[in-house]
């Protein structure tokens, strides 16, 4: 036959490619599945050694993995829209502390493991800069949940609600068995 299984992949003739859609697939390997064939046309055009050729290919497959881990992040995080920091009027209000505000987008109190509460009257951004700090997080990797002061309060009043009906069905269940 003369030709190795290697300058057949880096040729693009699509017998040589079919052992590979398999185990590809198999491996969920989806970025490589889709794209291993067109990156070997220019990797034999240019003669490309084998590792640029496996680099270029690993290195898509790990920026759509990590694109997709985005993307599910800031999914969960239900943002109810996403602003950047860019957007903010940092004119309004007037006593905002913007270094400190933008100190925050260091993301060193999650490191620290604090809280950051944002407090002021309606309409003065807090929801804005909110969603923007949880959407820098999520690009950095970290997980976020946007909930607002109503969404908690609400929730831990329909928590303590169920605790309190599930303590009268155990009190009426005991008093009905004895």
């Amino acid at each position: 036959m003369g030709m190795t299984t290697d300058r057949l992949i880096t040729s693009g003739i699509p017998a040589a490619t079919d052992p590979l859609r398999t185990p590809l697939a198999r491996l969920k390997l989806s970025y490589v599945f889709e794209h291993f064939e067109s990156l070997a046309q220019p990797a034999g055009a240019e003669q490309w050694p084998h590792v640029e050729y496996l680099a270029r290919l690993i290195e898509g497959a790990a920026h759509r993995r990590e694109d997709r881990s985005i993307q599910r992040r800031v999914g969960l995080a239900r943002f109810p829209v996403l602003k950047t920091l860019d957007q903010f009027d940092w004119g309004w209000p007037k006593k905002i502390n913007q270094p400190q505000i933008q100190n925050l987008f260091r993301l060193r109190f999650i490191e620290d493991k604090a809280n950051v509460i944002f407090i002021a009257n309606v309409g003065l951004g807090k929801s804005h800069l909110s969603t923007t700090l949880g959407h820098t997080a999520c690009l950095r990797g970290y997980p976020v949940l946007f909930t607002t002061a109503v969404d908690i309060i609400t929730h831990s009043l329909r928590r303590r609600r169920m605790a309190t009906s599930s303590a009268n069905c155990t009190s009426i269940s005991s008093r009905a068995c004895s």
